[in-house]
């Protein structure tokens, strides 16, 4: 994977002009490749910065979620499996609105098109999709994008001193629980 990166971001550098095509066809290949969007939406921060970054994997992944909305209607097999996947993970039988897809497609271990299934739910139509997809997509891209312009500028130094301020408070938050076994509760008074 790291091989994999380095030579991505080699080769958009040397594209020029041509690398936020480029890039906004990575949006789209993403899913044949197995790429998390995060990893691309950080990529774009470092290559383009936080603005010009955020533009493109909006589109990217607009586009991405507007190619899923037409294969999905066409195969409807994978439509059903992903129902039976988002009835196992979304245990809810309600529907989510776009402002809570655009939170959840913050984390990145919940899958994108599990997101995008929730919004082909509560859409009527494909314009109605696309313009829910674009909504929810914003945060995500701006978010990630930022985080990827920031890290490109971090000295070693401050990186190493935020990721161990970032390892004490996960140590910190972590659930505290203290178990008791049934005889140490119920020890005969002396």
């Amino acid at each position: 994977m790291e091989q994999l990166a380095v030579s991505f971001m080699g080769w958009m550098e040397l594209s020029g002009w041509f690398a936020p095509i480029l890039f906004i066809g990575l949006h789209l290949l993403r899913p044949l490749l197995f790429l998390p969007v995060v990893f691309i939406c950080i990529s774009g921060g470092v290559l383009f910065g936080a603005f010009a970054g955020t533009v493109y994997s909006v589109i990217g992944i607009t586009l991405s979620s507007t190619i899923f909305y037409r294969v999905i209607k066409m195969v409807p097999g994978v439509l059903k499996r992903l129902y039976r996947l988002k009835e196992r993970v979304i245990k809810q039988k309600s529907s989510l609105t776009v402002k809570q897809v655009a939170v959840l497609r913050l984390v990145p271990f919940i899958h994108f098109h599990l997101l995008s299934l929730c919004l082909i739910e509560i859409c009527v139509d494909f314009k109605d999709y696309v313009k829910a997809s674009f909504i929810s997509n914003l945060p995500l891209a701006f978010v990630y994008t930022t985080v990827g312009q920031w890290l490109s500028k971090i000295s070693l130094p401050l990186m190493v001193v935020f990721l161990l301020l970032l390892g004490l408070l996960t140590f910190m938050l972590r659930k505290k629980q203290y178990t008791l076994t049934w005889n140490e509760f119920f020890q005969p008074a002396r």
